[in-house]
């Protein structure tokens, strides 16, 4: 069953729409996955549309332990990892990024990211803002949200935005559209069954919190023939003409722009394949999937070696013509024991950012996607009494790859303790405004209106880093 997470929507009628749907008006109740795949298949198979991979390195990645390391600092500094060359000259990365490291050359490594919110979610990383910004009109919209509005289209067979991000980001909504309106939200499919993270329990109390009705399940009921299916989603919108007209909230269109994808996915075959890694070539599943000796250190919230096969998940996503991507890997959040929960955790992201950065490149689409992994924050300089690094807004990490830029260098500084930028520094929004830049949005011209009708710029004091060009 292909299930995608989203909120419920109040019908006119006092009726909930998504409630609606479940119970089969559409015939949106029932399908098998071996059924969907059975639907009307798109001929061709990969795009070359620019399309983003955001990855989300939960917790806050410790810059010092991973691209910044400081040899020369105190041990209650650096800790007791060791550092190692790389493909470029003269840069030298963690000694738990060998796969990254051999490959140097098509990364940018940014050292110097500054304005962090510090707040355990992702949505300055998805949207380069802080929560605070604008938010009496609903808040910054995610970029995968300005990109369904600007790039997408409800008949596509395949949703612009799809959020995989699981732990913090996931219950903290962080992929959310902002004063864009529900039409725009992300599509969610459900990948708890195909990776586990486990949630803390103050995250599973605020989860429940968001009520049953927080996942959705679409599918065709026996018997509903596409034709069917179309037919009837044309007969509701015509009944509903007069409460389109009526409606101001935004509710109405967003279940048009809901319903009108969910039927261009159930018709195509292209994204439910797309989410089946079986359909995938064993070789290449092997490929995303480390065989790491594990310390039994990791964290109960951490994730284990198939957390990477998330990556080749967002290629068959991109294939599948997805603009933008997100997903996470945790857990970063290494307040105690951070050394020997991030030899576990670390190789797992170095093998998938491997993994994925070759996969793309043999397949002659590196150049139209564009990778970037980084987190919420950095972490402190000094290792605490319990042998881990806290959170240290003041300056962290990213990586970024494809897309076009130019690659193989190094962006920024840090003092000897990795603990203040000292040259270029780097904000959020201008590694948001470089990817809208990499997918043909100009963000210092192009606007989308909010709800008071003023347009606004998609960032506001970034901008995309001449380096990369």
């Amino acid at each position: 069953m292909l299930t995608f997470l989203s909120q419920p929507v109040r019908h006119c009628d006092g009726v909930p729409r998504r409630t609606f749907l479940k119970a089969g008006a559409f015939g949106l109740a029932g399908l098998t996955f071996a059924d969907l795949l059975r639907a009307e298949h798109a001929a061709s198979r990969g795009s070359s549309a620019k399309a983003v991979i955001n990855i989300h390195l939960d917790g806050g990645p410790p810059q010092m332990d991973m691209i910044d390391p400081k040899p020369e600092a105190p041990v209650e500094f650096r800790g007791g990892l060791e550092s190692i060359p790389t493909k470029i000259p003269g840069l030298h990365i963690s000694e738990l990024m060998p796969k990254v490291a051999s490959i140097a050359n098509k990364f940018v490594f940014i050292r110097s990211l500054v304005g962090a919110e510090e707040q355990h979610h992702a949505f300055q990383c998805l949207s380069g803002f802080e929560e605070k910004d604008l938010a009496g009109i609903g808040g910054r919209p995610a970029l995968g949200c300005v990109v369904a509005k600007l790039l997408g289209s409800p008949k596509d067979s395949a949703p612009p935005f799809v959020d995989l991000m699981q732990g913090r980001p996931l219950v903290r909504n962080s992929a959310r559209p902002g004063f864009l309106g529900p039409a725009y939200k992300p599509f969610r499919p459900d990948i708890s069954r195909m990776f586990h993270r486990e949630l803390e329990p103050g995250m599973k109390k605020e989860l429940a919190a968001r009520g049953a009705d927080h996942t959705l399940s679409l599918a065709l009921s026996d018997g509903i023939t596409v034709g069917r299916l179309e037919n009837r989603v044309e007969l509701l919108s015509n009944l509903d003409l007069l409460r389109r007209e009526l409606d101001r909230s935004g509710e109405m269109e967003a279940m048009d722009r809901f319903t009108q994808q969910a039927v261009g996915i159930l018709t195509s075959g292209k994204f439910a394949e797309a989410m089946d890694l079986g359909k995938e070539d064993p070789r290449v599943v092997g490929r995303y999937t480390p065989r790491i000796n594990r310390t039994g250190e990791a964290f109960y919230t951490s994730e284990g070696p198939e957390a990477a096969q998330k990556l080749l998940l967002a290629r068959r996503l991109v294939e599948a013509g997805v603009r933008c991507v997100s997903l996470s890997i945790s857990d970063f959040d290494t307040h105690s024991n951070n050394f020997p929960r991030l030899r576990d955790l670390v190789p797992i992201m170095d093998h998938a950012l491997h993994a994925l950065v070759t996969d793309l490149e043999e397949r002659g689409m590196l150049e139209d996607v564009s990778i970037v992994a980084w987190g919420e924050f950095g972490r402190t300089p000094k290792v605490n009494k319990d042998g881990g690094r806290d959170h240290w807004p003041r300056v962290g990490m990213a990586m970024m790859a494809g897309g076009g830029m130019r690659v193989g260098q190094v962006i920024g500084s840090t003092d000897r303790f990795a603990a203040e930028a000292t040259s270029r520094p780097v904000h959020y929004q201008d590694v948001i405004a470089r990817l809208y830049r990499n997918l043909g949005l100009d963000p210092l011209t192009t606007t989308v209106t909010d709800t008071t009708g003023r347009p606004q710029f998609l960032v506001n004091v970034g901008q995309p880093m001449r380096e990369l060009v």
